[in-house]
């Protein structure tokens, strides 16, 4: 009885630490979103002052997206490989975060630009080693928690930066002084990430198997369709920038109201998470495939409907925001060995990221010649997606 005791308490105790592991992670992403999505929402119309075309600001967004992607299989090798998993984490949050508050000191676009791209590079270059360290709390506390919980605390914080640097526009403030505030919550991120790494050096003590030298075995069956899946979910999700713009040339929504329905969405994406992550570790897999269909119907209300519809759209869109970032992510921890984890995810976010630049690239041209095909083109890829994670879950 002693020794059974003795397991219970080493258990609860070992379930205690990841879940405080999972807040502080959370905390920092939480920061992190704050800063460079309330940089993100004013990029456009900043470049736009520093002389650059829509072209150029076209460019610049598509390239800085793509590179955040596809350099994750980079890092994220590099990362299982030496596991260095919190050296390739600071490297990357400081990049990122640094480069949003120093756009208040960018005196022409090609410097803003060269921030705005180093910013998503330092995302991509943390990101896969991020997911990984979090992924050792799944046995503790189940990954679609996990995942979730961390998903919401980050859209959370995207929720709220835009919404600070749209009341530092509203109080007269500048376009710089929108980036320069930002520089709290840079190194409010950075300070808790020390924290964490401080109470945490080696995160993979929360899983019983610990990290080996990388190996040369592919990946799964399963792994290969839940990337195809994921392309297919990205390709056919439209970026916030074409919502925004249709938004703005339909009139459908008022222009002060853009960001608001933005932040709307973020919090939609927050809530989402936290609520579908728990649901899928305690109902099961189909909850995955019922929160990407909601998503799949975003685009006929966001690009047909009026206020009420676009603003209904928008609570769909953010759904599927905050389950491409947690429920797969979870269902990919379950299938991928530890010390494979940080190049499955890197590889992952890289056929994701090419799949949304040429998506969004498709629905940009579709939107000029017919918003019914682009809505046919967005809504029957996502939904393609669902047959393919049902196989990728049977082939677990």
């Amino acid at each position: 009885m002693r020794i059974i005791n003795m397991r219970k308490a080493l258990t609860t105790s070992t379930a205690a630490t990841a879940l405080t592991f999972v807040l502080l992670i959370g905390i920092v992403n939480l920061f992190a979103d704050f800063t460079y999505e309330g940089g993100r929402s004013i990029m456009g119309p900043f470049l736009g002052t520093l002389g650059a075309s829509a072209t150029i600001v076209g460019v610049v967004a598509g390239l800085g997206e793509l590179l955040g992607y596809s350099l994750r299989s980079v890092s994220g090798f590099l990362a299982d490989k030496t596991h260095k998993y919190w050296i390739v984490t600071f490297i990357g949050y400081t990049i990122n975060m640094l480069a949003v508050p120093a756009l208040a000191l960018a005196g022409n676009w090609p410097m803003a630009a060269a921030l705005m791209i180093a910013e998503r590079t330092g995302r991509a270059i943390r990101r896969p080693a991020v997911e990984t360290m979090l992924s050792y709390a799944s046995q503790q506390m189940g990954s679609g928690w996990v995942f979730g919980l961390n998903e919401a605390l980050d859209q959370a914080g995207a929720t709220l930066g835009p919404l600070i640097v749209a009341l530092v526009l509203f109080l007269k403030g500048g376009y710089r002084d929108g980036f320069a505030i930002l520089l709290i919550s840079a190194l409010s991120c950075l300070g808790t990430l020390v924290v964490a790494r401080l109470r945490y050096p080696r995160p993979q003590e929360m899983e019983r198997k610990t990290a080996q030298p990388l190996q040369t075995s592919g990946f799964s069956h399963a792994y290969w369709l839940y990337v195809a899946a994921g392309a297919l979910i990205a390709a056919g999700f439209a970026d916030f920038s074409l919502i925004a713009f249709h938004f703005q040339q339909a009139r459908s929504v008022p222009t002060t109201f853009i960001p608001i329905l933005y932040a709307v969405a973020m919090a939609s994406g927050a809530i989402a998470a936290l609520v579908f992550g728990r649901l899928l570790d305690h109902v099961g897999f189909s909850m995955v495939l019922l929160a990407f269909f909601l998503s799949a119907l975003f685009a006929p209300l966001v690009f047909l409907g009026q206020f009420f519809f676009a603003l209904l759209g928008m609570v769909l869109w953010g759904i599927g925001l905050g389950a491409q970032d947690s429920l797969i992510k979870a269902l990919l921890s379950r299938i991928i060995e530890a010390n494979k984890r940080s190049t499955a995810f890197g590889v992952f976010d890289t056929g994701f990221g090419i799949a949304w630049f040429l998506g969004s690239a498709a629905m940009g041209l579709l939107y000029d010649r017919s918003i019914p095909a682009l809505i046919v083109f967005s809504v029957v890829l996502q939904l393609a997606a669902l047959p393919v994670l049902f196989l990728a879950n049977k082939h677990e």
